[in-house]
């Protein structure tokens, strides 16, 4: 069975996305029906699970993306349905129009009623009207397609939760499609859109994979994958009894690459680890092909070794039409009304001088894909964003053509450096350094905690401006340096024997939740120690993360662990999932968002419940005092005066050196919006001063309406904060009456 011999589905009942298209920021309104690629799982297992047996070939193609995405694009060829919205150029402001604060969900750690799913529960109704309530519009789904690999006849499980993507269709563990459409048809009825992802960088080692291996049809050119001449296994490690593949060492990658196999080394190794993961390159044990040749391959994967990383330039565009035919999956049939890219700044690789890495980040290849993948996404009315971890000229190339959003890795960091530091200084920087290069915050995903861990790569500072100087504790100082200082400052005030509570992870940052990042840096020893005193501290230090992100212009975004302040889970309940070395387990506690299971100790997913230090939405709503209730306000500010859609103007100097001014205009010139936040665990009289501010300008507070201030002869005025509090301020211009005319 080839994969154009796939079965064509029956399907007539009417898809979620004829019904909800206004949930669409740009809707493609006039299309045909789209039919959903369904399980086409052969019943027959007969025989060995090798390339020569016919029925296992077969059993491989029911269950593949490739197969999946063939059948899908052609569904839209030939449409002039495909020609209806604009597409080259992003719209992040249109982007943040259609949903500008979004939940961002993690399948794994969420805690469901008893048998419901968790596409289910995000369906809720209770559940958007709680996010209504405290002022949420979008909620981004995480990954919860199947994942994992395939060994023989037999499934494996994921290896980077969930990330390692191998099946168009919706993974069992997380519910059904049609789960996935009420969810889409809650979402549309409460004002709301849907973000699902697609990982155009690799996927797993599933079907795909295995029919790569076997070198059937064009699937090997879905792959950064190169066989292997048998008189030059030689060189090539043991793949060790019980595993499909062993990485490469330095040596045997050098030795390739003088045999004119691979490009060799790149600028990074990703999830370095001595032993495990030395180089980007791993070596298949032999796998017989479809015409009985035992081969070995070896390939690329930039993460870990069950993510073979696709090759967006074979002669066969095997790899692109994989993932645009599951981006259309998604958007046309699910009902997504917009998607994350994840990892895709590492779409291009290609070889460089000898003795120089192969170069592989911000290629322009990556640009030209994330161009057309957005472009596409665009063609059908929704919206993308990118989690670009790499410097802010390469977040501001990718903007220009490719994603409409980008999530923001340059201030995350800094903004916890200025808690931990009681200093601003580098949170400054941070914001000045991406409006000198151009980089709109109005496109930017400004994120609290997620799944991941609290990054410090500082890759602008610590890579692609290494040597250039900039202005840092009273002198100039390399990128480099910056980069180093920072780190330790977090490495200090986050980790060690007086915060054991939160782990380093590899090289790429800290393993906390935001609750146990402001434990560390209040100098909380034990988590078991915070009493109602300590989480009111907690609390108000949380607040002003949250202000620092929502009083901005772009998308606020925040998880349930921040929603419910959970705190990181001891390592001993996870200890079988930190043996490689990931420590961000720890930070993935479950949690209960509705009071669904109280009596819960893990999620579905078996992942442990985590300590709540403010309780369920329900509760905290019913709490005016409460973490969600006092969000609320701020984001009822946010959106009253349109300060996600504003234009940052001025990030001015400060007069104590732990607070941060950020200096807006509102749109239809609405006046200036003023936030000011204090980073110092101490009382402050801080003067505001700016360019942007005219003598006489009256200032308002924006939560209580209250003239708090005149803009005087300085391009200035005075604010009274307590310790981690701030202000969201508008400053306008007082209506002059000639009163000479008037006579």
């Amino acid at each position: 069975m080839s994969d154009e011999q796939s079965h064509e589905h029956e399907r007539s009942e009417i898809t979620y996305a004829e019904h909800y298209h206004p949930a669409r920021p740009r809707s493609l309104r006039h299309r045909a029906r789209v039919k959903s690629p369904v399980p086409r799982r052969s019943v027959v297992q007969d025989g060995e699970p090798t390339g020569t047996n016919p029925a296992y070939v077969s059993w491989l193609l029911s269950q593949s993306m490739l197969a999946d995405a063939n059948e899908i694009s052609r569904q839209f060829s030939g449409s002039g349905t495909m020609w209806q919205n604009p597409f080259a150029n992003p719209g992040p402001r249109q982007a943040v129009e259609t949903a500008s604060v979004w939940f961002t969900a993690y399948p794994l750690s969420l805690i469901t009623r008893p048998d419901e799913s968790f596409l289910a529960a995000l369906a809720d109704e209770d559940l958007w009207k709680a996010f209504s309530d405290i002022g949420i519009e979008g909620v981004h789904t995480g990954p919860v397609k199947r994942a994992g690999g395939i060994s023989g006849w037999r499934t494996t499980p994921s290896v980077d939760g969930h990330f390692d993507r191998m099946a168009t269709e919706i993974d069992p563990a997380f519910g059904t499609e049609a789960e996935f459409r009420a969810m889409c048809g809650m979402a549309t009825w409460h004002g709301g859109t849907i973000i699902d992802d697609i990982v155009p960088g690799h996927t797993g080692k599933g079907a795909d994979f295995r029919l790569a291996e076997m070198k059937y049809g064009d699937y090997p050119g879905i792959y950064h994958m190169v066989e292997i001449e048998p008189e030059d296994w030689n060189l090539l490690p043991d793949v060790p009894a019980g595993r499909d593949s062993a990485n490469l060492d330095v040596a045997t990658e050098e030795q390739l690459e003088k045999a004119g196999y691979i490009i060799g080394r790149l600028q990074r190794v990703i999830f370095f680890a001595e032993g495990v993961k030395e180089t980007n390159w791993s070596v298949t044990a032999p796998v017989v092909g479809v015409d009985g040749t035992p081969r070995r391959w070896v390939y690329l994967h930039y993460f870990k070794d069950g993510q073979p990383s696709i090759n967006w330039l074979d002669p066969s565009f095997a790899g692109m039409r994989l993932v645009i035919g599951d981006a259309l999956h998604s958007l046309a049939d699910l009902g997504s009304g917009a998607l994350r890219l994840d990892a895709n700044g590492f779409l291009g690789v290609e070889k460089s001088t000898e003795g120089s890495p192969a170069w592989s980040e911000g290629h322009p290849l990556s640009q030209a894909a994330n161009h057309l993948i957005g472009s596409m996404v665009r063609k059908l009315g929704g919206f993308t964003f990118q989690e670009l971890n790499l410097t802010i000229d390469d977040i501001k190339q990718t903007s220009e053509a490719g994603a409409d959003l980008s999530y923001d890795f340059v201030n995350r960091p800094a903004y916890h450096h200025a808690l931990a530091t009681g200093d601003s200084e580098f949170l400054r920087l941070t914001l000045r350094t991406s409006l000198a290069l151009g980089v709109d915050p109005a496109g930017l995903v400004h994120a609290m905690q997620n799944h991941d861990e609290l990054t410090y790569e500082l890759l602008h500072w610590s890579t692609g401006h290494r040597d250039d100087l900039y202005p840092f504790r009273g002198a100039p100082t390399r990128g480099e340096d910056i980069a180093e200082a920072v780190r330790a400052d977090l490495v200090a005030a986050l980790t060690g024997p007086d915060h054991p509570y939160n782990l380093i992870f590899t090289t790429n940052g800290i393993a906390c939740t935001t609750t146990s990042a402001i434990a560390a840096i209040l100098g909380v020893p034990e988590l078991d120690g915070i009493d109602d005193a300590v989480r009111a501290r907690v609390m108000r230090a949380h607040l002003l993360l949250a202000m620092f992100n929502a009083l901005q212009p772009g998308v606020f975004a925040l998880s349930g662990w921040d929603l419910c302040g959970i705190l990181t889970l001891p390592p001993s309940q996870v200890s079988t999932l930190l043996d490689h070395g990931d420590t961000r387990w720890i930070n993935r506690g479950a949690h209960d968002l509705m009071g669904a299971d109280p009596a819960a100790t893990r999620s579905t997913a078996g992942m442990p419940r985590g300590r709540s230090l403010y309780g369920t939405l329900p509760e905290q709503l019913a709490d005016e005092t409460s973490f969600a209730r006092q969000l609320q306000a701020i984001l009822a500010v946010r959106n009253r005066y349109g300060i996600a859609t504003s234009e940052q103007i001025d990030v001015p100097d400060v007069s104590h050196r732990g607070t941060l001014v950020m200096v807006h205009r509102l749109v239809d010139d609405a006046g200036l919006h003023v936030s000011v936040l204090n980073f110092a665990n101490e009382h402050v009289s801080a003067t505001v001063r700016s360019e942007q501010l005219v003598p006489g300008s009256v200032v308002t507070d924006m939560f209580t309406d209250r003239e708090v201030g005149i803009v005087d002869d300085l391009l200035g005025f005075t604010i009274d904060l307590e310790p981690h509090q701030g202000h969201s301020l508008l400053v306008t211009v007082p209506v002059v009456v000639d009163t000479e005319d008037d006579a």
